[in-house]
């Protein structure tokens, strides 16, 4: 397994539509393998394979307490059947927009048709945490981020913060 950079706002690939997987075969299985390291080391409990670069209709979840085991969750080209028409707020914060955080309302519950680590053809109804946490990573696989859902002017405070954090980190000091 391979630690994968994780690309942060603003970053144009990370607007990029994911492109449909044809088939879950070893070299998927690495990926998905990549992705699930480098959402625990960052530490997060999701990533979507274009947040390391790859435009592929990927997520990985785990939204296990820290005290518990593991359980991580694979999810190739979910596929959202229905949502509730009741919202639930959660303060999201995202592994591509370090250090930002904001309440998002969405759909408390959903319904995920996905294929999953092996292959198979699964479905899940879902609802509270990890129905907002599916739903904020399957956003990142049509380019969308949670901080598009504020307003025009936080977003643009956001992603203004993020550029100046970006340029000083790529500064070199001899």
């Amino acid at each position: 397994m391979t630690l994968r950079k994780i690309l942060t706002e603003p970053n144009e690939i990370l607007r990029e539509k994911s492109l449909r997987v044809e088939q879950v075969d070893d070299e998927i299985r690495n990926l998905m393998d990549d992705m699930l390291e480098t959402m625990y080391a960052a530490p997060g409990i999701g990533l979507a394979a274009i947040q390391v670069g790859v435009a592929k209709r990927i997520i990985v979840l785990d939204i296990a307490p820290k005290d518990e085991p593991k359980k991580p969750m694979f999810f190739v080209n979910p596929k959202i059947i229905s949502k509730s028409d009741n919202n639930s707020t959660y303060e999201e914060g995202c592994l591509s927009v370090p250090g930002q955080f904001a309440e998002i309302d969405r759909p408390d519950k959903c319904h995920i048709s996905y294929i999953d680590y092996d292959g198979q053809q699964k479905e899940i109804k879902a609802e509270g945490m990890i129905a907002t946490c599916i739903q904020h990573e399957m956003d990142h696989l049509e380019g969308i981020l949670f901080i598009d859902y504020l307003s025009k002017l936080k977003k643009t405070m956001i992603v203004k913060k993020l550029s100046k954090q970006k340029k000083e980190l790529e500064r070199i000091v001899v």
